[in-house]
């Protein structure tokens, strides 16, 4: 009696074509920043050079020591500033918009599904059209010139409750929900143990996401804050406010506000990746 071999899965490796377009995007992601610390690394006469040359100079470190010694710019405080914000920002974010998908995700109660169209609603409202009556309420809470104003407005965002509310509600089985209410755990229980855990690749990425929208943010802390207390990106705008703009510290500053946000990559990147495979794997 003939018996039939399994034949096991094999995964064919990828083509020179696929190493070739992911070499084309790395490429065309990584010439910004290099572009950016091409010029910061030179003086004011290079950037206007018509032969350019793409090797970096011998500046950078001399352009990098004058922004951080710029009076105008208060680097240091602009940057214990944006951390303050970013971080408070994301984690809030985090952990509001993971209550509110949980709730929708996985609880029934009346008006569930119209409550989370309206939220989502509320993401083809242009920001522009909020800045008016949102700066007047800040200036009757007498918050104008202080991070609150930036904070408080930014503490939840619908693009969160959506992406968790989808995240939740694919990968979190209402078997489990069950099981847990058998157990005897009550909601909050249930929520921190077993919903919790299953969110933390999606979270994660939330996470990251919002930071790198709360440090790059310029409109809303130009508007309400002011130069004696800004956020790094409103400080660094002070380097070019003069009739001549000198790029090379521009730049220098550009590559300097961008090395915290790169320092979070790579530390947090391997962590990132292995949470967004687990979670896939356990989904």
């Amino acid at each position: 009696m003939a018996f039939r071999k399994s034949s096991a899965v094999s995964l064919s490796r990828p083509t020179w074509f696929v190493y070739g377009a992911l070499a084309a995007v790395l490429i065309g992601s990584l010439f910004p920043l290099y572009y950016s610390f091409l010029i910061g690394s030179g003086d004011a006469s290079s950037v206007t050079d018509q032969n350019l040359s793409w090797i970096p100079g011998g500046n950078f470190f001399s352009n990098a020591s004058a922004v951080l010694s710029n009076p105008a710019v208060n680097f240091w405080k602009a940057l214990g500033n944006s951390i303050i914000v970013s971080t408070t920002v994301a984690l809030s974010t985090v952990i509001f918009s993971t209550i509110a998908g949980y709730a929708f995700a996985k609880l029934k109660f009346k008006g569930n599904s119209v409550l989370l169209a309206a939220v989502i609603a509320t993401m083809v409202v242009p920001i522009q059209l909020g800045v008016v009556p949102l700066y007047i309420l800040m200036n009757k809470f007498g918050w104008t010139g202080e991070l609150g104003a930036v904070i408080v407005p930014a503490m939840v965002s619908a693009f969160g409750v959506f992406w968790m509310t989808q995240y939740l509600s694919q990968s979190l089985p209402g078997e489990l929900l069950e099981a847990a209410r058998v157990d005897g755990c009550n909601q909050i229980r249930t929520f921190w143990h077993i919903a919790v855990p299953a969110a933390r690749p999606a979270a994660a990425m939330l996470f990251l996401f919002t930071f790198v929208a709360a440090w790059n943010n310029f409109m809303w802390p130009l508007i309400i804050l002011d130069q004696s207390n800004p956020t790094l990106p409103l400080a660094l705008s002070l380097l070019q406010a003069n009739f001549f703009v000198d790029y090379s510290l521009v730049l220098a500053g550009v590559m300097l506000a961008t090395i915290p946000l790169l320092l979070l990559f790579v530390f947090a990147g391997r962590q990132l990746v292995s949470g967004i495979m687990a979670g896939a794997v356990k989904g």
